[in-house]
């Protein structure tokens, strides 16, 4: 067979369509007129025999030039169990840099080649290499068939690239090979890999488990982490040791529980349970893990102790965690922190070893946790749940006579007991908080602060707060001086406080809450008018709100009401909480469709999507277009609430809280573009279009799908399982249409 010239070649093809864009992307004319040089530089046989775009049979090419096509056509290492016996491997260093240059080749010359082999060697080495880029592995045991039928080219189980394990597809090389790896390892069933490893169950929940004594010389100090390999940096030890004990003028007698949260150092290493980030994807954005912080829960108690030097005894358990249930927690430590005060660390290792047995906490699903004869029943919301609905967990008594403890929620706090000492001022500070504004809640002990904080957080929900949040600050915390220095602004963050110092430190900030000791009220609270800053002093300052923030909205005197009529009719606090959860909710719903609405729009239209082309565009957000929508299709049409709707937009629309709102609808968005993409690639007949172009923009083709395949496994794009088998079909049937001899290349491994 024959190669026409590239005169020839170009001629044939001046009417042909172009080749798809984005997923099919033309290629570059330096690097095709490498391609066909080295093809062209292949011995021709007579015209007769010629068969169009055609690879010269087995034994008509010189080794040079077919080494030179496949160093082009596949740069990237081998898999090692694809190796091919006398193969030697390459020089350390040379995978990597050749990886970081995809179809790229050295100008004026060929890449550099793997030392010489044996004949045969170097030929398999590379088809190794370039079927491992085109297609997932057969099982083994089904290894080089060679040219066999088309049952070589089904992935295993018959799913497409997007339902097959790391396992089942092995290792892949190339760019980016590691993250491909690293980010694919996704396992058939969490409770499967959860089993690997002793402590990869308990890491799933918990980071570690610590307790944190005073000692007379040291003062605070963590005397023992669990499990013993669980590593913390010197910083974060520091940071949990302050943050666990409350201020020395708190006062805590007996037992107090209250949370914290604080930076996790720089440069760590992630834990081998990063696979179960697959389960964040399903849960609601407020409830999705970020990986910069830990959260600490703490249960701290202090106790007369004639028998000790200081008379007192002290000392916090501390549950650190990457998950924000907060309920989950809370309700933990209630059950084995009194007990472990008496039994000390032999219990502690019972308790840890308990977690270990835990299923992972996969979104959606009833759970049952045993804790120490205990069996907590609970479920993990998903995204797809409707916002303010908490499915009921029931409570059963097991068939075992174990006890059964059913909790409604794993991470909502009291919000009426919470916001009772500011009730009045409600709808304030759900602006203050939606605005992402500096604020500061100053209160008498840790447990007031922190579910305060929690409370204020959770009130924009369904939104997620994007500032930065610390239920429990200190003067000892690592971020003091960057979040009290008086040369800049105050950040975006809300802060609880309890020490007098802070009164004076913080009183440049523009928003202070003030909150007295937390007790449900028997009577109807005084309304307390907003108080000037000027006059916060100390910290023995009358509670209220300080602030020159004037509301946008109207107040709502419906909800007050409502609230002020449960007190006196004595309604459990629990209704309270969810008459203003529902509150909340509906009014950040109000202010969140409009934006919703108009961000729909800037979604190219379905028609626009061509699999010739790339994937189209997202129009740019346009502030003025926006509040021009706001006239007939406005927070009115929801909210009966009058007032400046325009001006509250447009401070929100320079908050963090609309970034990053806006960020995750704009990641969203793209995603679905590129799933729609997909589609219309699937829909094309993409076989037709192989056998008018040649085989080197064929394998172009190929790889293009191939890596549509891993980007949609990779980014977990909306796409059908159906469409993943539909594209995977068309990329074997283009590899069947080709020449016998390239077939050959390609199926040499048993593999496509």
């Amino acid at each position: 067979m024959s190669l026409p010239c590239r005169a020839q070649r170009c001629k044939a093809h001046a009417g042909d369509t172009a080749a798809p864009a984005g997923a099919v992307t033309g290629m570059s004319k330096s690097k095709e007129r490498r391609l066909i040089r080295c093809l062209q530089s292949c011995p021709r046989e007579h015209p007769a025999n010629h068969r169009w775009g055609g690879l010269p049979g087995p034994g008509a090419v010189s080794a040079a030039p077919r080494e030179e096509l496949l160093s082009l056509l596949s740069p990237l290492s081998p898999p090692e169990q694809l190796r091919p016996p006398g193969a030697r491997l390459e020089e350390p260093g040379r995978a990597g840099r050749t990886a970081a240059l995809p179809w790229r080749a050295a100008r004026g010359r060929s890449l550099p080649t793997a030392p010489s082999t044996p004949p045969p060697a170097p030929r398999r080495n590379g088809l190794a290499s370039l079927c491992a880029r085109l297609a997932p592995p057969t099982p083994s045991g089904s290894g080089g068939s060679g040219r066999g039928d088309a049952s070589h080219l089904t992935p295993r189980g018959g799913a497409g690239v997007g339902a097959m394990s790391r396992r089942e597809r092995g290792p892949e090389s190339g760019p980016g090979g590691a993250e491909v790896a690293a980010e694919d390892a996704e396992p058939e069933s969490p409770d499967q890999c959860l089993s690997l490893l002793p402590w990869d169950r308990f890491s799933a929940w918990l980071h570690c488990v610590c307790v944190v004594g005073f000692d007379l010389e040291l003062g605070q100090a963590v005397e023992v982490i669990y499990p013993p390999h669980s590593k913390l940096t010197d910083k974060e030890k520091t940071n949990i040791c302050y943050l666990s004990f409350p201020d020395s003028n708190s006062g805590c007698l007996g037992d107090t529980q209250f949370c914290f949260r604080f930076r996790r150092s720089p440069g760590r290493k992630v834990s081998f349970c990063c696979f179960l980030d697959q389960l964040d994807r399903d849960l609601p954005v407020y409830l999705k893990k970020d990986s910069a912080y830990y959260y600490g829960y703490v249960y701290f108690r202090q106790v007369r102790d004639k028998s000790l030097k200081r008379g007192y005894f002290q000392k916090s358990l501390v549950l650190i965690s990457k998950l924000p249930y907060v309920h989950l927690f809370r309700s933990m430590l209630k059950q084995i922190a009194p007990e472990y005060f008496e039994k000390s660390e032999a219990f502690l290792e019972a308790v840890c070893s308990d977690i270990d047995r835990w299923p992972a906490p996969v979104p959606g699903k009833v759970l049952q946790l045993p804790l120490m004869g205990l069996i907590m029943k609970l479920r993990i919301p998903t995204y797809r749940d409707k916002p303010g609905t908490t499915p009921i967990v029931q409570n059963m008594h097991q068939a075992d006579a174990q006890i059964s403890m059913a909790l409604p929620t794993v991470h909502e706090v009291d919000l009426f007991r919470c916001f009772c000492p500011v009730f009045f001022h409600i709808q304030m500070l759900w602006e203050l908080v939606l605005l992402g504004e500096p604020l500061v809640v100053m209160a008498p002990s840790p447990a007031e602060s922190s579910e305060t904080v929690l409370a204020l957080v959770s009130c924009i929900s369904p939104l997620k707060y994007c500032s930065d949040f610390r239920p429990y600050f200190t003067i000892h915390d690592s971020e003091f001086k960057e979040y009290t220095t008086r040369t800049q602004a105050p950040p975006s963050v809300i802060l609880g406080v309890t020490n007098p110092f802070f009164a004076k430190t913080l009183q440049h900030w523009p928003h202070i809450i003030r909150i007295g000791d937390i007790k449900l009220p028997g009577e109807v609270p005084k309304q307390v008018k907003v108080k000037k800053l000027k006059n916060l002093k100390t910290l023995d300052s009358k509670p209220g709100v300080y602030t020159s923030y004037k509301p946008y909205l109207n107040k709502d005197e419906e909800i007050v009401k409502q609230l002020q009529k449960g007190v006196q009719q004595k309604r459990p606090t629990e209704a309270q909480s969810v008459i203003l959860r529902r509150y909340f909710l509906e009014l950040t719903e109000s202010f969140i469709i409009p934006l919703e609405r108009y961000v729909a729009s800037l979604m190219p239209l379905q028609k626009c999507i061509s699999p010739w082309k790339s994937p189209p565009q997202l129009r740019q957000f346009s502030q003025d277009d926006f509040m021009k929508t706001l006239e007939k299709a406005g927070p009115q049409l929801t909210s009966g609430l009058k007032g400046d709707w325009i001006g509250l937009y447009r401070h929100f629309l320079k908050s963090p809280n609309f970034d990053g709102w806006f960020r995750s609808r704009q990641r969203e968005m793209t995603q679905k573009l590129e799933a729609l993409h997909l589609e219309a690639l699937c829909n094309e007949n993409l076989v037709f279009w192989s056998q008018k172009h040649t085989e080197v923009e064929t394998v172009d083709l190929v790889l293009k799908l191939k890596n549509k395949l891993l980007q949609a496994d990779r980014e977990h794009l909306p796409v059908n399982t159906d469409t993943l088998k539909k594209l995977q079909t068309h990329i074997n049937d283009i590899i069947l249409a080709l020449p016998d001899d390239l077939q050959d290349i390609l199926l040499k491994t048993g593999t496509t």
